[in-house]
């Protein structure tokens, strides 16, 4: 693999295929992401864009699923760091961006969980690929903070404002095959062909006209571009809420595995 990659360490690199480069998540939790790996979920789409043997670009979790989410070291020191909150948030923003005006298209193979900024980089990705009972949850309000991160700027345009409203509200969990349904992902198989499927439509398109697919995804992403004061919005309410009294009893409810009891200003 090339040197290019040894400065993401929390990921895992491969060539399944000519012009095809699959990122993995491979970290403990189900693959949650500390801040190594938020940081390089930020930066490695600019390698990407810039590796003139990649064409296409395959992300997928390892093990039981794609990714739990932020885990607690994380959130914790988001809790307790203004410095370290304000590095986080422009990290989540970059994963937003630097996945959409990415070159080179990406395909993500989504199984298992689905949540937080693995999510983002899965349902950003020009084609997703969900396994049938794949577990797809934003979790922001449940967490007790607004739903910023990614679900602003894409989910109202892939599923429509009212789908998007109600899962990102009640935080109900969506299996990949109504997730297709409701026009999330690209497409659901069964869980032992997501990467099979994915790793074949990235083949596809690693030998298709690399100009005309990238040129494509570039003016299509400009619908994402269009919501960009939208996502600024989402991420300000989102890291604003990181400051307040919910997201300490979010984050204790789901240590402790019980539902939350919020009781902030604005929650009664």
């Amino acid at each position: 693999m090339s040197d290019r990659y040894q400065a993401y360490p929390s990921l895992r690199f491969e060539n399944p295929a000519p012009g095809v480069l699959e990122i993995v998540l491979d970290a403990p939790g189900l693959n949650s992401v500390d801040a190594q790996m938020h940081r390089d979920l930020a930066d490695v789409w600019l390698a990407v864009d810039r590796d003139p043997d990649a064409r296409v670009a395959l992300i997928r979790g390892a093990g039981r699923g794609f990714s739990a989410g932020g885990n607690f070291e994380l959130i914790d020191e988001m809790l307790d760091d203004y410095a370290v909150r304000t590095r986080v948030l422009r990290e989540a923003r970059d994963i937003v961006f630097n996945v959409i005006n990415c070159s080179k298209p990406v395909v993500s193979a989504i199984h298992g969980p689905a949540v937080g900024a693995g999510l983002a980089v899965a349902l950003l990705a020009d084609v997703s690929v969900a396994a049938r009972d794949a577990r797809i949850i934003d979790g922001h309000t449940r967490l007790g903070v607004a739903a910023g991160d990614h679900a602003a700027i894409c989910w109202p345009l892939l599923c429509g404002m009212a789908k998007a409203k109600y899962h990102l509200l009640t935080c109900e969990t969506l299996s990949g095959e109504e997730a297709e349904r409701l026009g999330l992902v690209s497409l659901w198989v069964e869980r032992d062909q997501v990467r099979e499927r994915a790793l074949e439509i990235a083949r596809t398109l690693a030998g298709g006209a690399q100009s005309a697919i990238r040129w494509t995804k570039h003016a299509l992403n400009h619908w994402y571009r269009l919501l960009g004061p939208a996502f600024d919005a989402s991420l300000a309410y989102e890291f604003y809420g990181f400051g307040g009294p919910d997201i300490r009893e979010g984050v204790s409810a789901l240590r402790d595995k019980r539902e939350p009891e919020f009781r902030g200003p604005t929650s009664e």
